[in-house]
This record gives structure tokens, C-alpha cells and sequence, in this order.
């Protein structure tokens, strides 16, 4: 994986913005299963250490493909929030 395509290469897991999306990996939670990749493959990859980061290409991908992207974590290592802070995934 190339570091120039992370969003925030300082905090490739997040918090990034992405429009009105606040999204956050939790790298404690995170186990590698890539089910984000697979749903979302413009916004996430893992790195080295089998985790997911969030991608600069993160804008190709729909607000929905984000959201169904975290839904699909096994352990609910994806948050996302609106732009005033509200939670969206997981409730």
C-alpha cells in the first residue's frame, strides 16, 4: 500500500471528513477482515499492520457505499458521524 494515497497520512485510520461524513477506524477493534475493502474499496484498504486506513480516493465512493461499508465490519470498528457529530454507525 503507497502512504501518498492515504487521506491524512498523520491519522490514516481517521477521523477524516469526507462531505458531511465524519469516519473513524478504531485500530483496537479493527481484526483485518476486510469486509470494508470489498464494499468500499475507494475509501478503504489495510495497511501493513492488517488495518484498515481510509484512502484519498475516499470521495468515488457514495455516502451509503461508506456507511454499508462500516455496517459490514464484524466488529463495528467503523464509526461514522454526520457533520454536526451525531452517530450514525453504530447506533
Amino acid at each position: 500500500m503507497d502512504n501518498n494515497n492515504l487521506k491524512d497520512l498523520k491519522n490514516p485510520s481517521g477521523p477524516v471528513s469526507v462531505r458531511n461524513l465524519k469516519v473513524i477506524v478504531d485500530r483496537n477493534l479493527c481484526i483485518g477482515a476486510a469486509t470494508c475493502v470489498a464494499v468500499a474499496p475507494n475509501t478503504f484498504q489495510l495497511d501493513g499492520e492488517s488495518k484498515a486506513v481510509i484512502m484519498n480516493t475516499t470521495e468515488q465512493d457514495l455516502d451509503q457505499t461508506i456507511i454499508d461499508a462500516a455496517k459490514s465490519c464484524p466488529v463495528a470498528a467503523i464509526i461514522i458521524e454526520d457533520d454536526k457529530g451525531n452517530r450514525i454507525f453504530p447506533k
